[in-house]
This record gives C-alpha cells, sequence and structure tokens, in this order.
C-alpha cells in the first residue's frame, strides 16, 4: 500500500517537472500557468514550490528553477538511500 502511495506521488511530481520541462519554463521570462487537476498533484506542487524547484512570478506564471531542482534532485536520492540501507540494516539485525 505505501508502495503504491509511494509510486503516485513520483507519478505526480514527473508530470508536474514535464509539464515545465516541455514548456521550455526554466526562467521567470519563459514562466507558464499550472493549475493541479488532482490532489496529490496538487500537493506535490506546493513541496516543489516550498523547496525552491517551482518558482512564481508576479504575474501568477510558473518556473522551474534548475540548479535548485538538481540540487533538490540529489538530496532526495540521499535521502532514499539512506533510508534503504537502514532498512537493510534492520532487516539483518532482526533475521541475525
Amino acid at each position: 500500500m505505501a508502495t503504491a502511495a509511494v509510486a503516485i506521488m513520483a507519478k505526480a511530481r514527473r508530470r508536474i517537472i514535464d509539464h515545465f520541462m516541455g514548456a521550455d519554463a526554466v526562467s521567470p521570462e519563459s514562466a507558464v500557468a499550472f493549475v493541479p487537476q488532482r490532489l496529490v498533484v496538487e500537493r506535490q506542487f506546493a513541496r516543489l514550490e516550498r523547496a525552491g524547484v517551482v518558482r512564481r512570478t508576479e504575474g501568477g506564471r510558473y518556473w522551474i528553477d534548475i540548479p535548485s531542482y538538481r540540487k533538490w534532485e540529489n538530496s532526495r536520492r540521499v535521502r532514499v538511500a539512506a533510508a534503504a540501507i537502514i532498512a537493510v540494516a534492520a532487516a539483518a539485525a532482526l533475521f541475525a
């Protein structure tokens, strides 16, 4: 069940990133509109905005800050790897 939720959230993040990358919205000058159609997309969008990955212009349009996105993505990968290592260590201790 948790695995399905993680997959749904990852798909929502990919759709958001694809929306902006597909529109080449990578600067305030090239910002585009974005209206989340589903709650999970809305939540992931808000999360990306809080992280500084998605930025809002004064006109209410959005764009992706590529350096912030790369930093956030690398940080996310490190957190996922750390969680996996902890899970494997816990399983090993449990079955040892």
